[in-house]
């Protein structure tokens, strides 16, 4: 394998960790459910996209063949996850959960308003 392609693999894998380990500590360091949510959702999808990509560039170029099982997971990964994370905002804020003090303020309902 070339050098080049295992310095790109191992970028890949390192950005996906660090993406991961940040949103870990941004779910336990936030102060409400739609902040953690955020965290959760964008970036450790990021994250498990980046590490997956670094594992089908792998074996790529060590077996010369694309992973089907990779690319499955990636497909499926990217259009769960997002949708999962709005669902679950979606449900906290129809339930009633409060915002934060420190979050943005909120403009639906000040739309339901008018």
């Amino acid at each position: 394998m070339n050098v080049v392609i295992e310095w790109i693999i191992a970028i890949f894998v390192l950005l996906g960790t660090f993406l991961s380990l940040v949103s870990a500590f941004g779910v336990l360091r936030l102060p409400d459910v739609y902040t953690r949510n955020h965290a959760a959702s964008k970036s450790t999808t990021l994250g498990v996209l980046c590490t997956l990509l670094g594992t089908l560039i792998f074996f790529y170029t060590s077996d010369g063949v694309i992973q089907s099982r990779v690319l499955l997971g990636i497909l499926f990964i990217f259009i769960t996850s997002p949708v999962a994370g709005h669902l679950i905002s979606r449900a906290a804020y129809e339930t009633g959960v409060d915002l934060s003090n420190y979050s943005v303020r909120d403009d639906i309902a000040r739309d339901k308003k008018k």
